[in-house]
């Protein structure tokens, strides 16, 4: 009896490490993803107010704006502002107070979040494969535009588990389609990062921006947090605290890397044009 009780207080604990591991990096990942939207608005609202909004897309893409590019510069303007708003509602999407208390609010911020990362990953597609000059080379296109397809599918996937009313495996592809959505925040925070490490630019080209790190970090920005994402749902599945553990030590290693990451990030890329 006391045998049985010891290891169900073991799994109790080593469930509660899996839970706040999870919760700890989600809310380091939130916070981060807000300051990207947030560093969206100021640079590109702020040039949309003034007047300068061209001159704004311009700031950090190679082909922000094409004069006489109508759909194309319509295309990527959108795709700016679409971006933060799906930000904002993944955030929303992964509060539990929401979907306990009000339900209706979460379905249908679901859907938002669903059709804007749809309609982002086409837009996507559009800008590397029709309007062309996207950074990197076609390795880099290619990362991305799996990216996109996987977004797609994995949208297609929790919609229709939610009206099956299937809500664990709801669940599973809505946690799935918020990390691959969030593909191109993972890629700048894994890349500055790097820098930070190296000290510079290692594995890639900063003036061409091609390199093999850079088509390795284009398939990584989505599948790696994919993979580990796997791993905490499978985990969650098992009574043994050795895999409990095992993935919570991995996911504060996550958490860890992310913050870092972020951190990096702000200070290489968002702050100066803040």
């Amino acid at each position: 009896m006391n045998r049985s009780h010891s290891a169900l207080m073991i799994s109790s604990t080593s469930t509660r490490w899996l839970t706040r591991s999870a919760v700890a990096w989600t809310t380091v990942a939130v916070t981060g993803q807000l300051f990207f939207a947030l560093y969206i608005t100021m640079l590109y609202g702020s040039g949309l107010v003034a007047g300068r909004f061209a001159e704004a897309l311009d700031t950090v893409m190679p082909r922000g704006h094409v004069p006489g590019d109508t759909v194309g510069n319509a295309v990527i303007a959108s795709h700016l502002f679409m971006a933060v708003l799906m930000i904002v509602l993944s955030g929303v999407q992964l509060l539990p107070v929401i979907r306990r208390r009000a339900p209706h609010l979460h379905r249908w911020s679901g859907r938002a979040f669903a059709t804007l990362a749809s309609l982002l990953a086409v837009g996507g597609l559009y800008l590397v494969w029709v309007r062309g000059g996207a950074a990197g080379d076609g390795g880099n296109h290619l990362g991305v535009s799996s990216n996109a397809l996987v977004i797609l599918f994995c949208a297609f996937m929790a919609v229709r588990a939610g009206r099956a009313r299937n809500i664990s495996t709801h669940r599973r592809w809505a946690l799935r389609l918020y990390l691959a959505a969030n593909g191109v925040w993972f890629f700048r925070i894994g890349l500055t990062l790097w820098l930070v490490i190296n000290g510079g630019p290692v594995g890639f080209d900063p003036n061409t921006f091609t390199g093999p790190f850079l088509t390795g970090l284009a398939f990584a920005q989505f599948l790696l947090p994919l993979l580990v994402l796997e791993g905490y749902l499978r985990a969650r599945e098992q009574q043994r605290a050795v895999v409990h553990m095992t993935m919570a030590t991995v996911l504060i290693l996550c958490t860890v890397a992310t913050a870092a990451g972020i951190a990096s990030a702000t200070m290489i890329l968002w702050w100066p044009r803040m």
